[in-house]
């Protein structure tokens, strides 16, 4: 004999639901057919009335689930809830697309200084030295200045 009290596993317990749900359709089934006519009839009307409406119950929900898909909402994110994650989806992909731009000012802003500090270094060369007139128009006098001096 079974200990009532045993742990189940969730397979199991599946498994032995099942059954004795095909015992309850089998006494069900038996006790049926000892039913007057119109009882029958009438049990048979609720059933596909129930079938019905479990039917529309799956095409709704179905519907619902194509929709929230359709609308490029991933699952996970649609278990969170409605609006609000919605919210936080649009959020996170445009954080990507803010960092790239915050980056790329970033880069421009940095090349523009760097360009900069080479020109005052340059025009500091040209006011610091004792250079006659004429080497500033020597096209090699910019690359003497940036030749670095020891």
């Amino acid at each position: 004999m079974k200990n009532p009290n045993t742990i189940v596993s969730s397979g199991g317990l599946e498994a032995l639901q099942a059954r004795f749900g095909l015992r309850v359709a089998a006494r069900l089934n038996e006790a049926s057919r000892e039913l007057p006519h119109d009882v029958s009839e009438r049990l048979k009307a609720s059933r596909e009335l129930a079938l019905e409406r479990a039917r529309l119950a799956r095409r709704a929900e179905a519907a619902t689930n194509t929709q929230t898909v359709g609308n490029g909402s991933s699952a996970a994110l649609t278990l969170g809830g409605g609006n609000r994650s919605d919210w936080w989806f649009k959020l996170a992909s445009a954080l990507p697309i803010a960092a790239l731009v915050a980056g790329f000012l970033f880069i421009e802003h940095a090349h523009t200084r760097q360009q900069i500090a080479a020109a005052a270094e340059i025009a500091a060369a040209l006011l610091a030295d004792d250079v006659p007139p004429a080497a500033y128009s020597d096209p090699g006098f910019v690359e003497f200045l940036k030749v670095p001096r020891d």
